[in-house]
């Protein structure tokens, strides 16, 4: 072991995730419940159908956990837990069972702000086990790895929230930024069923932007002046408008106040360019602030994390403005990017190597920052 192994439970939101870390590095486990095919008929979640899906689903996942790592109760050292933000009850369920683990097993138990995690998920790497096919080509945890160096600057990007953070060292951060209305995700969420394109999204606008032939829509950018928070409320409205153009032209009816877009479909071929247009909206100016936050805070290194890095184009982009700039990128692995709780791991095991520990009163915070400017 070259570090304590915590037990990870997250389940802040509609992903039940349960994981074995060691160090704050190496993942034994990390297994995750998705609800994203429950949720997709409602367009969004559900709080409630999301607790009770994480009350169905959080022994199997740990069952499944413990197995994969082939770790006993003996081997952890730790208990870390989601407290928030999220949704109350999603994150109460793994408060509670994070709770009466730690007392059966007499184990320290660690609260873990979400927004965190998604940073620490750029610690994460895979174990390496001899004879393992499935982890043949993965990076043994003793090896080399590249890591964030600081000071750095991250970007989180999910459903739920948009930020941009420096951190100067572990556990410390200063808020550069935030977003003022919506989240970047939930702009994406919003605009992929006003397009027709279904849930979640995110993944849904990237694949229709790929086939886009037509590149010329241009939806608006709200730059905010020259500080480092977000906006996309006017963005979703300027979409409502663009889309309910688009449908006039093609002869279809316009967009319920919420839409269900029954009355008939754009074209492919309009659904991908308003598709492409949009995405392009929303990742220049995430890449734009975070590029100039990082020159102007003399980063080192930049973190990008959130559902939304599982973007391929995001990605993409930011990585190339980051190599113009000089300054290294590093972004975990896709599965690493949406909720999970390895990431939680990841940033239990530094808070407790800090010497944090929670009494059996943890509560859910549903609205806990980060950090504050």
């Amino acid at each position: 072991m070259s570090g304590p192994l915590v037990l990870a439970i997250e389940s802040s939101c509609d992903e039940t995730g349960i994981a074995l870390v060691e160090g704050g590095r190496t993942i034994h486990s990390n297994v995750v419940a998705s609800q994203v095919a429950m949720h997709a008929a409602a367009g969004g979640i559900v709080p409630e159908v999301a607790a009770r899906a994480h009350l169905r689903w959080i022994v199997p996942v740990l069952d499944e956990a413990m197995e994969g790592a082939g770790s006993g109760w003996a081997d952890i050292d730790a208990v870390a837990v989601t407290r928030g933000p999220g949704l109350a009850g999603s994150l109460l369920v793994g408060i509670n069972f994070a709770k009466a683990l730690a007392f059966a097993w007499q184990k320290p138990l660690v609260g873990v702000n979400h927004l965190e995690g998604h940073v620490y998920a750029a610690w994460l790497r895979e174990a390496k086990r001899a004879g393992d096919p499935q982890t043949a080509g993965t990076v043994d945890a003793d090896a080399g790895w590249p890591e964030p160096v600081f000071p750095l600057v991250a970007l989180v990007v999910s459903g739920g929230h948009t930020f941009l953070a420096e951190m100067r060292d572990h556990l410390t951060y200063r808020l550069l930024g935030q977003t003022v209305d919506d989240a970047a995700g939930e702009a994406f969420d919003k605009v992929g069923r006003l397009l027709g394109l279904g849930y979640p999204g995110g993944p849904a606008i990237m694949r229709a932007a790929a086939g886009a032939s037509a590149r010329d829509v241009v939806f608006p950018r709200a730059w905010l002046g020259d500080t480092y928070d977000f906006s996309f409320s006017g963005l979703k409205t300027a979409a409502r408008r663009i889309v309910d153009a688009a449908r006039q032209v093609e002869g279809l009816p316009a967009l319920a106040d919420v839409p269900a877009v029954d009355a008939g479909q754009l074209s492919s071929e309009r659904q991908a360019e308003l598709a492409y247009g949009f995405q392009e909206s929303v990742l220049d100016v995430l890449v734009t602030k975070t590029i100039r936050a990082a020159r102007e805070t003399s980063a080192r290194s930049i973190v990008l994390g959130g559902g939304v890095a599982a973007n391929r184009i995001l990605r993409e982009r930011l990585a190339a403005r980051a190599v113009e700039a000089g300054v290294p990128l590093i972004v975990p692995a896709p599965a690493l990017c949406t909720d999970n709780g390895a990431m939680i791991g990841a940033a239990g095991a530094w808070r407790f190597a800090a010497g944090e520990r929670a009494g059996l009163d943890l509560d859910a915070r549903p609205s806990l920052p980060l950090a504050r400017r």
